[in-house]
């Protein structure tokens, strides 16, 4: 991490920094560790030109979730743009290991988020993110037509452009708008984390859930839920306590293979042909 933006971040803090460690992961951003004499800080550094705007739309997310007092988020301190590329300081959250417990108060905890408050449409005030790919948030009072126009659609005809899909494997916009009307079932808009994996939650040392990394927008619960269930599941202490809020209605296997159809069509176009299989097999099945 550049000592010049060290030292701005300190000033900017009115603390100087003390030491500054990099962290694991952050497929986007580098991460930091930033500790001065009164606290420890998170910092994410992007040198990208869209960078600022990414953080931006992350920090608004953010403070969307915490509006709710539902759940908790880390605070964001900083969010701003330097000589060195876009920072974003937040809190540190020291995370701990997760009991069945504190898994239960996530799943009960998200439940509450989603039923918090609902919108008279879906989508979003402004386009935003998933992963580092743009996603567009225009609102409609339809969830079919806004599923299928603002999440699969572009990602199909990103797909295509970068030669990972075919035109005929690729439904019409009238078929993927049948499909949804026949296996969605009416819904009400709930504001939704977005980008809910494993790495995008954290469970502190004293046991408290924390989302990070949103991706927000309103939309079906399931979306959410549908994303937990990729990459192996969050554990059945969660599943059973978010079941309190919002039981199972039927057609939920059904509807979780199209929810997790965009986000295995995000991973296909950030991460090229290892995801093709599990889109085609999706696919094959619904189309």
């Amino acid at each position: 991490m550049e000592k010049y933006l060290i030292d701005h971040i300190g000033f900017r803090l009115g603390a100087p920094i003390k030491a500054a460690s990099r962290l694991s992961g952050g497929d986007i951003s580098q991460a930091f560790l930033l500790e001065t004499g009164s606290g420890r800080f998170f910092c994410k550094v992007n040198q990208d030109s869209s960078a600022h705007a990414f953080f931006v739309a992350e920090k608004e997310g953010l403070e969307a979730i915490s509006k709710t007092n539902t759940i908790a988020v880390p605070q964001v301190l900083l969010c701003e743009e330097s000589d060195f590329g876009a920072f974003m300081l937040m809190e540190y959250i020291e995370p701990g290991d997760a009991t069945s417990m504190d898994m239960a108060l996530f799943g009960r905890q998200l439940g509450a988020l989603h039923l918090a408050y609902g919108a008279g449409s879906y989508g979003w005030n402004t386009d935003n993110f998933i992963g580092s790919l743009p996603q567009s948030n225009q609102k409609y009072t339809d969830w079919n037509v806004f599923y299928s126009k603002e999440r699969l659609l572009p990602q199909f005809m990103l797909a295509k452009d970068r030669m990972l899909l075919r035109s005929p494997e690729i439904p019409s916009e009238t078929a993927l708008l049948k499909t949804c009307q026949n296996l969605f079932p009416e819904t009400k808009p709930s504001l939704l984390h977005g980008d809910l994996w494993s790495g995008n939650y954290l469970i502190s040392k004293n046991g408290t859930p924390y989302l990070i990394d949103p991706a927000v927008y309103f939309g079906h619960h399931e979306v959410d839920i549908a994303m937990t269930r990729l990459f192996g599941g969050f554990g059945p202490d969660f599943y059973g306590a978010y079941a309190e809020r919002f039981p199972e209605v039927g057609g939920e296997s059904a509807r979780t293979d199209l929810y997790q159809l965009y986000y295995l069509l995000v991973h296909l176009n950030l991460f090229g042909k290892s995801y093709y299989s599990s889109v085609s097999s999706i696919l094959k099945k619904y189309f």
